[in-house]
């Protein structure tokens, strides 16, 4: 995770983003500790990466990489305010030792893709379609081996996989149908047939935007519907208040980079 104490809407690169729309610093540094503060009381360990002036997404430290079994699969971002978060992230993956791919695609790490490692023996789903280029999942594919499948976003409120799909445990996801094309709802539907299903109001609540470990889900307190369904198939969902970041396009999941050993 990475502090937002530099956050800001300072342009506007997804259509959540309004510059006329003035940002409670300190309010979003608030909601983010406790955002850090639930998952360290739910057993998590929370590694920090040092949020640089000039960089107000870093924030979303989701997007900086994808890690599977060790391997991390960097990110190389599609607009030019962001270029230079991919150069943080990776100095905190050699750091710390981790085998570290730099690509040659354009991907947003975690903002477009997903991993399941028991899933038809260990699946990445990889959206497409408004910031990470289909080369980039053949890469993946590459780097990480692992099969990847390729799903075409096509609501450019739903810019990445992550605010559209999320895994809630290691087979199974929640997704929002309306955010993929027909042929990508079929794929999910083949793949996944007890999946979660999310409604509208869930979606643009940026319920799907979470974390779980198999058992807590870590979710927008707004998406209160997709809480009542989680709740209803087992799982424990966990609210947290991140209207600040709401702002930036982001909430649970974009703050978050899973490190999968």
């Amino acid at each position: 995770m990475c502090s937002p104490e530099h956050f800001a809407v300072e342009y506007a690169i997804n259509p959540w983003m309004d510059v006329t729309a003035p940002v409670d610093a300190e309010l979003a540094v608030k909601q983010w500790d406790r955002l850090r503060e639930t998952l360290v009381g739910l057993g998590h360990e929370v590694h920090l990466l040092t949020p640089e002036r000039g960089l107000p997404d870093m924030v979303f430290a989701a997007n900086g990489a994808f890690v599977v079994d060790g391997t991390v699969y960097g990110a190389q971002f599609k607009h030019e305010q962001r270029h230079a978060e991919a150069a943080a992230h990776r100095a905190f993956y050699e750091a710390n030792g981790w085998r570290f791919i730099a690509p040659s695609e354009t991907n947003e790490g975690e903002g477009d893709f997903a991993y399941l490692p028991e899933a038809h023996g260990g699946l990445i789903l990889a959206g497409h379609g408004f910031r990470t280029e289909t080369a980039a999942h053949a890469e993946a594919q590459e780097a990480l081996g692992r099969p990847v499948v390729s799903l075409r976003l096509v609501d450019p409120r739903f810019y990445h996989l992550d605010v559209a799909l999320a895994s809630i445990d290691d087979e199974n996801v929640v997704y929002y149908p309306g955010a993929f094309s027909a042929a990508s709802q079929r794929v999910l539907t083949q793949l996944f047939p007890d999946a979660v299903i999310a409604d509208d109001e869930d979606a643009l609540a940026f319920g799907l935007n979470l974390v779980s470990d198999g058992l807590n889900v870590v979710l927008n307190s707004e998406a209160t519907r997709l809480a009542g369904k989680l709740k209803a198939v087992g799982y424990h969902p966990v609210p947290v208040e991140l209207a600040e970041l709401k702002k930036g396009g982001g909430s649970v999941k974009c703050c978050i980079a899973e490190l999968r050993h």
